[in-house]
């Protein structure tokens, strides 16, 4: 009974965690759809979400030391090159549309870390990424006519699951607390060039809000799932981060008004159930 309760507990704080991400990206959104570039939009959620959670965390200098790792500055380059693509991506897209394409994350981590990490694989779980896949192609619709949005949308999936698999290479080494503000440091320096393309000063106060908005769910969302990795396994909590296509379902109807068609409604469905069935394994391995 105690563990169907933490459970519930888990997964309704990774819900919290993940809608937090998708009300950010909601609001980045907003932002590029009134002109503002999608490279400020990212820079500036990296430089505010770094300001913001530094006095949470407990930085010393020997800590900064990390920043030398090559496994660390890679993980910041690959979210540093996601949330820059998926913001680009949201400028054209709807929104439940590029979360679903960037739910090919996931098949990524999983090939990589079978191919170059050693870890192993089994037919039921491979079997529930190839029916998550079948989902993202039914989501892309992939042909002559797909557009540039939906292709950055599936290189921010591509670039997640890379951060996903240098995260295994680095979780054991570093508190999860400096992995998460090592990211946050690197995509504030990686992203600059492109963050101080436009200046700050021609903005209005709408944007400098939505600005702050992304920021600070960004922030929040990621120091919660911060939390849940201390409280549970990265393999309990990966399949629960699925349940972020119903948040991005919900602001995109509510906020712009867009819903799905049939054929990438029903997409969105099968990576849902990619996601619980790769749960219910993940517990009965537990178990």
């Amino acid at each position: 009974m105690s563990v169907q309760v933490n459970l519930f507990k888990l997964a309704l704080i990774t819900f919290v965690a993940v809608s937090l991400v998708v009300f950010g990206d909601t609001a980045g959104k907003l932002l590029t759809a009134q002109g503002v570039a999608p490279g400020l939009v990212a820079w500036s959620r990296f430089a505010l979400a770094a300001v913001l959670l530094f006095p949470f965390v407990r930085v010393r200098k020997t800590d900064l030391l990390m920043l030398r790792d090559w496994r660390v500055l890679l993980r910041g380059c690959f979210i540093s090159g996601g949330i820059f693509s998926i913001l680009t991506a949201l400028q054209t897209e709807p929104i439940a549309n590029v979360y679903g394409a960037f739910f090919v994350g996931p098949i990524v981590s999983y090939g990589i870390a079978y191919l170059f990490m050693g870890e192993a694989v089994s037919r039921s779980k491979t079997l529930l990424l190839l029916v998550g896949f079948v989902g993202v192609l039914m989501v892309v619709q992939p042909g002559f006519g797909m557009s540039s949005g939906i292709l950055f949308a599936l290189l921010a999936g591509c670039c997640y699951g890379s951060y996903l698999a240098t995260t295994r290479l680095v979780a054991g080494a570093f508190p999860a607390p400096l992995l998460l503000i090592s990211q946050l440091m690197i995509g504030s320096f990686v992203l600059l060039p492109v963050g101080i393309s436009e200046p700050l000063l021609t903005l209005n106060a709408t944007s400098y809000f939505l600005i702050g908005l992304s920021a600070i769910f960004s922030a929040a969302g990621n120091y919660l799932l911060v939390l849940a990795n201390r409280w549970a396994e990265a393999t309990l909590i990966a399949p629960l981060v699925y349940s972020q296509l119903i948040s991005a379902s919900v602001a995109g109807l509510v906020v712009f008004g867009d819903w799905p068609d049939k054929i990438a409604l029903l997409g969105l469905c099968l990576i849902i159930v990619s996601g619980c069935g790769t749960l219910i394994l993940n517990r009965r391995s537990a178990d």
